[in-house]
């Protein structure tokens, strides 16, 4: 397999002697975010997310299935990744994931599904026999580092965005409604989780002749921070503050101290992110919303209801 490229000798020194100074490359803070871009397709449940140099597409679909034996009245809820080999040379063509790949689903599957974020015995239609399954495609078409956060934003941002078509029981049969018969559904979603990522900078970086820290934590880091930090911290939270999942990933120890100071600053950067969110839906939502056609649809369901 190839390998990524890795920096310069340069580069590490140039790296390290700025984060010596509290510098780092782009001119950020140490616990700041780079530019949030957050758009929707003319499709609900299609958003891109572009963090920094970094963009995810993210894709919402649904369709009626048969539930699992064990689980009758649960509907589906699956998350699945797609890194381009356009990305890097060490991302090959294949039916074998990444390492990065395996890393982003993980991560995304312990934060948003484990977490129990969507209601799956909402999606219920006949106990045993037919359930909404719903599946979001991540797409990663640039990645610049910290593809944890993006995607974890684009999940949650089209899982509000969709809408599943409504439907009406019958006896043993399901009528599904077009989008101009019916106005579709919301998704139940219990909680908004949102992941926050810190990178680990010790001595093997910086050096034992450095300012007399022994770590320096970065928050959203970009590619070339990524491929020189000694360790990572992702925290998987939602805007009340509670903690979904914690994950530590190799290299240099954290003290206790400094991973409560991270689930402080994740709690702040959650609240501001779900701001954002929902300041973006409610722009889109006004846009599709032409002539109040979507409360004429819904005035129809609840007459039928």
């Amino acid at each position: 397999m190839p390998r990524e490229v890795e920096p310069s000798l340069n580069e590490r020194q140039f790296f390290a002697k700025a984060l010596q100074e509290n510098i780092r490359l782009d001119g950020r803070s140490f616990d700041q975010y780079r530019a949030l871009e957050l758009d929707f397709g003319d499709e609900l449940g299609v958003v891109d997310v572009r963090l920094g140099k970094t963009r995810i597409h993210t894709h919402i679909s649904a369709q009626v299935v048969t539930p699992f034996p064990d689980r009758p009245i649960d509907g589906l809820f699956t998350i699945t990744t797609e890194l381009s080999p356009m990305l890097s040379p060490s991302i090959e063509s294949s039916s074998r994931p990444t390492e990065t790949e395996t890393l982003l689903s993980r991560l995304l599957e312990k934060t948003i599904r484990r977490s129990g974020a969507l209601d799956t015995e909402s999606l219920c239609l006949i106990a045993s026999s037919k359930v909404w399954s719903i599946r979001a495609d991540v797409h990663v078409i640039s990645h610049d580092g910290n593809l944890v956060d993006a995607a974890c934003i684009g999940v949650i941002a089209a899982l509000q965005h969709f809408r599943k078509p409504d439907t009406e029981t019958r006896g043993e049969e399901v009528v599904v409604y077009s989008s101009a018969e019916r106005e579709p559904v919301k998704l139940s979603l219990l909680h908004f989780p949102l992941c926050v990522t810190f990178s680990f900078y010790g001595e093997g970086v910086l050096g034992k002749d450095g300012d007399g820290e022994k770590e320096k934590v970065l928050l959203d880091a970009g590619l070339l921070e990524e491929q020189l930090r000694e360790g990572s911290v992702t925290i998987g939270m939602n805007r009340h503050g509670e903690v979904c999942q914690i994950a530590k990933l190799g290299g240099v120890p954290v003290h206790a101290l400094t991973l409560l100071n991270c689930v402080e600053v994740a709690a702040v950067k959650v609240k501001e992110m779900s701001k954002f969110i929902a300041r973006r839906l409610q722009e889109d939502a006004k846009k599709r919303d032409k002539g109040g056609m979507l409360a004429e649809l819904s005035a129809e369901n609840d007459r039928v209801s």
